[in-house]
């Protein structure tokens, strides 16, 4: 299969490029490098382009009769899309559309989208389905649910079908330590514990610690990177041999406070650092736990590694190697 990876050079679009070729699949990556890194690029072609570029994405997708995109290109940030609104409606939404007219002008009919949690806002319960409401906090998540609207259409007008993959916290490193988390700027928990382990940052925050929780900081569901690039390679069979669409959510079924988090990088590294307790950041929900009952039942997903402690090694180790840390 010949498979179009936007955003293949960033952190779960290079892991989804490594499982690709490994399944015997070709793989093109387009990314215009703003936040991906040429080091992980892994494809058998690479483009640079942005996602804008409608006449390139045409070209690239004639050129190298692609069948199936995989679409990775997203700004992430939700915090900075409360500063910033039309950064991510601009690429996140705005972006996708230039996508999908390309695929549409050319004729490719499969389609698989990087969605996210943050579709769902504050979640009326846990573990949160496929079925929960969708009320995003953020421009972040409203970016994305724009997105999964389109595609509903699309796929109703056209000939074409879609996956979408709600994913919950990626988490971890490749454990040959080819590829891992290198956001710029930061903003997730463990890698940003991982840099204050290493001294790369003075302290580390924890945004509020009076929730209702058995230590009073949030519960996140961590999902390791490499189960959620696996979760592509079902979804692309799916895709194929089914020929409809649907959403699946990715997530553990696990949920773990910040500080046990925390303590788990701590442990792993052997090493303490500062922590500083303040305030609750609007947008951050008590508890997001998902339920993967369905990717489980339909595509027979099945989580390789489930305990956080690996996961936790493996970003320590490739945070240990980009760093040339013995």
């Amino acid at each position: 299969m010949k498979v179009l990876i936007t955003g293949g050079a960033g952190y779960i679009g290079s892991h989804t490029v490594l499982k690709l070729k490994e399944a015997g699949h070709f793989t093109v990556v387009y990314d215009n490098l703003s936040k991906g890194y040429r080091e992980l690029i892994f494809s058998n072609e690479f483009v640079q382009g942005d996602i804008h570029n409608k006449r390139l994405l045409i070209e690239v997708l004639k050129k190298y009769k692609i069948e199936v995109v995989m679409h990775f290109a997203s700004f992430i940030e939700a915090g900075e899309s409360m500063e910033k609104p039309s950064k991510y409606f601009n690429n996140n939404s705005v972006g996708t559309l230039s996508l999908l007219d390309a695929m549409i002008t050319v004729g490719v009919k499969n389609f698989i989208f990087s969605s996210t949690a943050a579709l769902y806002g504050y979640p009326d319960k846990i573990p949160i389905s496929e079925e929960s409401p969708l009320i995003p906090v953020n421009p972040y998540g409203e970016s994305k649910l724009i997105v999964e609207k389109i595609l509903k259409w699309y796929s109703e007008i056209y000939d074409f079908n879609y996956i979408s993959l709600r994913y919950f916290n990626a988490a971890g490193a490749d454990e040959e330590m080819r590829t891992g988390e290198l956001h710029n700027p930061e903003t997730h928990l463990i890698p940003l514990a991982v840099k204050t382990a290493f001294g790369e940052r003075d302290c580390l925050y924890i945004y509020g610690t009076d929730y209702n929780t058995k230590d009073g900081t949030c519960i996140r569901d961590y999902i390791y990177v490499g189960d959620l690039a696996d979760a592509h390679l079902l979804a692309l069979d799916y895709l194929i041999q089914e020929k409809k669409s649907d959403i699946f959510n990715l997530g553990s079924e696990k949920g773990y406070t910040v500080r046990e988090v925390i303590d788990m990088v701590k442990e792993v590294t052997g090493k303490d650092f500062k922590v500083i307790e303040t305030e609750r950041r609007y947008g951050d929900p008590e508890v997001l736990i998902a339920s993967s009952q369905k990717i489980k039942a339909m595509l027979g997903w099945k989580p390789k590694l489930e305990n956080l402690k690996k996961i936790i090694e493996t970003a320590v180790n490739f945070y240990k190697k980009w760093n040339k840390i013995d």
